[in-house]
Formats: structure tokens, C-alpha cells, sequence
């Protein structure tokens, strides 16, 4: 639809930038933290570009005052940014690190007096290598109480000062890679097991939200979902099927369940048929009812485009990690569903589908089907920047990237969707997990490299000084 006139971003819309502890803190093993699974899967040959890992990703953890002023100096509205589970609690369970938990405060308190609203994610994958030891991880029932009682520490502590929590962050991105491509620990692939997984976390993620209730009542919690919108290849009938398809298996499973404590129909149906349903105990879809989020976090970075795809196809593949245009292979589910290039939208150098439209469309389908309101928990562009002799890094493809989703944003406030804010990814440059740091997120760039530290030295590009000008216009001067 066309409109006549744009409306205003609202007058208390949060203007934002994002992080996540184990891509930004390091101090991997500082004051008492216990390993990560990834500072575990890390430390194994090829499972990252270069062999980088967060160890000391760009020191944020001794930095963050430093990176606070510049959020400060941007006019940031909100920052984003997880809490490590194995800081607070090094072994998972048992003894709580007040260290970890002192950090945190500091952290919080440092944004809050620059005026900056702390967005508080509760895991961002970095699951205490512990607990994936003692039981499994996200395949046993018995993290749900561990995760609970984690969750819980940081709501009683926390929970007068921060206002907006993210349950879960991309669960349903975090476990295709870690139960099916075998990309992220625990590394396996197995599509069964994957389902299983994903049915502990719903359980996990509607208990805490249960629990915030009790215990931050004023405040407003949801997960946030990977959302690649789904398009078909072409108007044929079996593309569109292929899409109605990859709809479910790709989004609705997450969001349905997240926001109507159900499984889509279809989809459950066909894992019961092949035999990889995930195990539903009685009073489980109870526990779902009793979770529904305040809000739907949306990271957005591309739409999918989907294609027919025969029992006898090729299965799923892994993704590209390197910035290579055009090594991207096909994804495809036997059966169900295969991606396809769109011939109609261009790509980064890691073939994703830059696609501002695409995140007017994510946001219209969540509002229409779900009825809540949203925030961008993540967007942004990874790419390679060159940083100059002169120290300026000139960055307008990012800016042109920002400003069109932007666009989209306001489009969508135009049509109807309630949309909170807006957490451009990422502040700084970070560790891109499997990616290494040659692709570059953020509005600071953070001189280092996959093998040299450097200084760490924090240098606005041309995208901080726009956005500060976005910002200080409340999305006027896009």
C-alpha cells in the first residue's frame, strides 16, 4: 500500500544499537567465569574462520565505559546486550559469581546515567560448558529449572533498573546450526534431535516468562526470532506450496508456539509422519499457555526464496563463512522445501538478500497474525570496511543499507505496526562467530584482526555520525 503521508517514528521510540556477550566482552576466564560451549567449540581446528574466537573479542568487558561515552555521543536511546550464563554462574548451577553479576550492574548503571535504556538479553548461546557436560544442554528437561533459576538471579537483581528483556535470542538460527548444519556446539546433525532440542527451550523460554511476571511486573519480556521472510520462486502452484512449506517449518514453528503455545498443524503432522516429532509430555502445552511473550524481538537481515523440492533432493548445506560472492549453496529439505537465488534483489559478499521491503513484510505478517508489538532486536550489514591512513572508515554502503530498512520501519508504523524501537546491529564491531572479525557490523570500528589483537582502538565510521543525526531527529533526516 501507498500512503499519502508517512507517520512519525513515536516520540519515545528507541533508537538503538545491539551486542552479545561472548562477541564483544572477552575476558573469557576473568573473575571468576566459567567456560562457555563456545569458548570450548572455538578452541577445535576449522570450526571457525582463522581459528578466532571471543577470548578477548574486543575487550568490552574491560572497555565498556569507553564504548558507553561513544553510545553516548551517538545520542543512543537503548542498548542491547546478553549476560553470559557461565559469568553469573560458572558451573551453570550452584554458586552465583558475584563478580559476574557486579559487572552486569556496573554496566547497566553506566547506561542508565548517560540516559540510555539497557535491553537485557538473557542468553545469546553461550550455554555453560557444564551443563552441556553434565546432561546434554538444550536435549535434557533438567536445564529448564537451571535456566530458570539464572534467569530468576538476574530479575531479582536487575529488575528495578531494566525495563525490556529478550528471553531467548534466535533460537531457531542457533539450533539449525547446532542440531542440523553442526555449525555451533554441541556440532551434531540430526533433525530429530533438533526438534527435541527446540522443545525443551519452548519450555524453558514460556517458564521464565512465567516467572518474570512474579517478578518484574512493570517490565516487558519476548524472545527474539530470526525472521527471514518467506517468498515464493514464482506464482506455480508447487512453489507456492513449497513456500506455504518453508512458512511453517522456517518461522511459524517458533513464533506459533511462542505466542500461541501450538505447533502449526501442518508441519507437526509431517514430523509424525517421518518420525521426528518432537516428544510431547502432558501438561507441556500448559506450561506454553502460561508464557506468552509481551513482545516479538525481530532480527532481520534478509527474506528466502523458495522453490519445489522432491524426496530424492539434496539435504541441507552449510553456509558461506568466508565473504565469498556466490559460494552459497542451495538449502534444501527433501520433500519440503529448496532455496533459490531472487533474481530481483541484490546480495552482500556472504549472499545474503538485501531486502528493506522485506522487513516491512516481517513486520506486517507478525502484526497480523500475533497482534503484538515488536522491536528490531538486530539489523545490519556485514561487510569488509578499509580503515584509511587517516583514520576514517567511509562506510556508505551501510549507511544506504541502514537508511533503507529505515524506510521500511516508518512504512510499517504507516500501516499499523506498534513498533517499540530499533537495535541496529551492532555498536562496535565484533566477533562474527563463525566469521571471524573481517565482517564488520558495527557503527565503531574496532581495529583488530582474527590474528592480531592490535591496539582495539574504537574509531567512529561515516555510519555513526548519521545515525546520530537520525537519532537526533527521531527518524526525520533519514
Amino acid at each position: 500500500m501507498f500512503h499519502r503521508k508517512l507517520k512519525d517514528f513515536p516520540p519515545d521510540f528507541l533508537w538503538g544499537a545491539a551486542s552479545a556477550a561472548y562477541q564483544v566482552e572477552g575476558a573469557w576466564n576473568v573473575d571468576g567465569k566459567g567456560p562457555s560451549v563456545w569458548d570450548s567449540f572455538t578452541r577445535i581446528p576449522g570450526k571457525t574462520f582463522q581459528g578466532s574466537n571471543g577470548d578477548v573479542a574486543v575487550d568490552h568487558y574491560h572497555r565498556f565505559a569507553e564504548d558507553v561515552a561513544l553510545m553516548a555521543r551517538m545520542g543512543l536511546k537503548a542498548y542491547r546486550f546478553s549476560v553470559s550464563w557461565p559469568r553469573i554462574y560458572p558451573q551453570g548451577r550452584g554458586e552465583v559469581s558475584e563478580a559476574g553479576l557486579a559487572f552486569y550492574e556496573r554496566l547497566i548503571d553506566e547506561l542508565i546515567a548517560h540516559g540510555i535504556e539497557p535491553v537485557l538479553t538473557l542468553y545469546h548461546w553461550d550455554l555453560p560448558q557444564a551443563l552441556q557436560d553434565e546432561y546434554g544442554g538444550w536435549e535434557s528437561r533438567e536445564i529448564i529449572a537451571d535456566f530458570e533459576r539464572y534467569c530468576v538471579t538476574l530479575f531479582q537483581r536487575f529488575g528495578g533498573k531494566v525495563r525490556y528483556w529478550v528471553s531467548l535470542n534466535e533460537q531457531n538460527f542457533n539450533f539449525t546450526n547446532a542440531f542440523q548444519l553442526g555449525t555451533h556446539p554441541p556440532g551434531v546433525e540430526d533433525r530429530k534431535r533438533f526438534f527435541a532440542a527446540n522443545h525443551v527451550a519452548f519450555l524453558a523460554n514460556a517458564t521464565v516468562i512465567a516467572a518474570f511476571r512474579q517478578h518484574v511486573p512493570t517490565g516487558r519480556i519476548g524472545p527474539s526470532f530470526a525472521y527471514s521472510p518467506a517468498y515464493p520462486a514464482s506464482s506455480a502452484p508447487a512453489d507456492i506450496l513449497a513456500f506455504e512449506n518453508a512458512d511453517e517449518f522456517t518461522n511459524y514453528w517458533w513464533l506459533d508456539v511462542y505466542c500461541f503455545g501450538r505447533y502449526p498443524q501442518a508441519a507437526l503432522h509431517y514430523l509424525q509422519q517421518t518420525g521426528e516429532a518432537p516428544h510431547i509430555e502432558p501438561g507441556d502445552l500448559e506450561i506454553f499457555q502460561r508464557g506468552f511473550p509481551d513482545f516479538v524481538g525481530v532480527n532481520y537481515y534478509y527474506t528466502t526464496t523458495f522453490t519445489e523440492n522432491p524426496l530424492d533432493g539434496v539435504g541441507m548445506k552449510r553456509i558461506n563463512t568466508t565473504g565469498q560472492k556466490g559460494t552459497t549453496p542451495s538449502s534444501d529439505v527433501p520433500g519440503l522445501y529448496r532455496t533459490t537465488a531472487n533474481p530481483n534483489l541484490e546480495t552482500s559478499n556472504w549472499d545474503w538478500a538485501i531486502d528493506p521491503m522485506g522487513l516491512r513484510i516481517a513486520l506486517r505478517r507478525i502484526s497480523s497474525r500475533y497482534a503484538l508489538p515488536m522491536m528490531i532486536t538486530e539489523n545490519g550489514l556485514g561487510e569488509f570496511d578499509t580503515l584509511h591512513a587517516d583514520d576514517t572508515i567511509h562506510d556508505a554502503y551501510r549507511i544506504a543499507y541502514l537508511k533503507g530498512h529505515l524506510e521500511a520501519c516508518q512504512q510499517a508504523i504507516s500501516d499499523g505496526v506498534q513498533l517499540l524501537g530499533y537495535c541496529a546491529w551492532s555498536f562496535t564491531d565484533i566477533l562474527s562467530w563463525l566469521n571471524g572479525y573481517q565482517k564488520r557490523y558495527g557503527f565503531v570500528y574496532v581495529d583488530r584482526d582474527e590474528t592480531n589483537e592490535k591496539d582495539l582502538r574504537r574509531i567512529p565510521k561515516g555510519s555513526f555520525y548519521w545515525y546520530r543525526d537520525v537519532i537526533a531527529s527521531n527518524g526525520n533526516k533519514l
